[in-house]
């Protein structure tokens, strides 16, 4: 497992994942303990935009982590696109995520990503997320 930060350009309080399970060309899985002091937390429950941003999140640490191997810097994402979102149930504090994304299309400097959260197995959020990278010669 992989510290994350260094992988991602989000610092605290907006950092949405603690560690990076694994990563390839094909996808990349995180981990993340939902923490109470977490500014998504709301009546101990950790609120829809903050799935979002974890899946996006795993697609930069896949990034990141494929920039590094190559020794390029490593660049920044911005979510273009959330499609098919759908969300089961909202984890509680202290749950544990674990994210699991796929690329399913890479084309320049849009990838677009199949995004999966679970809780023990349980299947609590997925969505199809289009992420532009912004080259870092820019």
């Amino acid at each position: 497992m992989t510290d994350i930060l260094p992988l991602i350009p989000q610092r605290a309080p907006f950092v949405m994942a603690d560690t990076l399970v694994s990563a390839g060309d094909a996808g990349a899985t995180t981990r993340f303990e939902v923490r109470a002091e977490n500014m998504f937390v709301v009546n101990n429950r950790l609120t829809e935009p903050a799935l979002i941003e974890n899946i996006a999140q795993t697609a930069a640490a896949r990034m990141g982590y494929l920039c590094r191997q190559r020794n390029e810097e490593v660049p920044v994402g911005f979510i273009g696109a959330v499609q098919s979102l759908e969300i089961f149930k909202l984890p509680a504090t202290g749950d544990l995520l674990t994210t699991t994304i796929v690329i399913k299309n890479q084309v320049f400097d849009i990838t677009v990503i199949a995004g999966k959260i679970t809780v023990n197995g349980e299947d609590i959020a997925q969505c199809e997320m289009k992420i532009f990278i912004q080259s870092a010669k820019q």
